[in-house]
């Protein structure tokens, strides 16, 4: 029995932390689609490529070798987890995600993944575009402002200083990019079970979407 966990949601609502806890714990291959495009904005980005540019985005985007090690994504050799996480990809990373021609890209390399192993998948069209047929499918959402307040906290706790109200106009910028993009935009899977982490803490996610999980592998055993 094959198991595919879709966790779609904005900017900042935890996704790639309890994805990753859950992978963990179910012992399934965990796969940050929404690293995969920050992979292709930061190489586009050190190349001067332009988002414009889909042409050599694109070629870009073909060139690359990406895989996961636990969390870690390495592309073409490289470890660029740290990188990816920087503010100025975050600033950029919806130019280029909204490109169809990229997503199309990823999206067929996601689903190859998918077909070979247990997986757990986050990003904005995963329950809708990507695992459309996966029995568990989650939307992790939280106010914008407690986004912010987590992102803040992760910049800190590597040391860099940033200003609340520029995290939370970007993620709110970020949101309306994501929600109004003409291909795949972010959105609740009609079959997702909504969670909002405002209030939640991570460990209480975890449980709450554990308890799926364990519901449906008893039932399929």
């Amino acid at each position: 029995m094959y198991i595919s966990v879709a966790i779609d949601g904005p900017a900042g609502a935890g996704k790639s932390t309890i994805a990753n806890i859950i992978a963990d714990r179910f012992k399934l291959m965990y796969i940050n689609t929404g690293s995969m495009y920050r992979a292709v904005t930061l190489m586009s980005m050190r190349n001067n490529i332009n988002f414009s540019n889909v042409r050599e985005v694109c070629r870009l985007t073909n060139s690359l070798e990406m895989h996961f090690e636990n969390d870690n994504l390495i592309v073409n050799g490289e470890d660029i987890t740290d990188e990816i996480r920087s503010l100025e990809v975050s600033n950029n990373v919806s130019n280029y995600a909204t490109i169809p021609e990229v997503r199309s890209i990823l999206v067929k390399l996601q689903q190859n993944m998918a077909y070979k192993y247990n997986v757990i998948m986050d990003g904005r069209d995963i329950g809708t575009v990507v695992l459309k047929d996966a029995p568990l499918k989650f939307f992790l959402t939280a106010r914008a402002e407690e986004r912010a307040k987590r992102r803040c906290k992760e910049f800190e706790e590597k040391g860099i200083y940033v200003e609340y109200n520029n995290v939370l106009n970007d993620i709110i910028k970020r949101d309306y990019i994501d929600t109004h993009r003409e291909n795949n935009p972010l959105c609740k899977a009609t079959d997702a079970i909504e969670i909002d982490s405002s209030k939640l803490s991570i460990s209480e996610v975890v449980d709450v979407i554990s308890n799926y999980i364990n519901e449906y592998i008893k039932e399929n055993n």
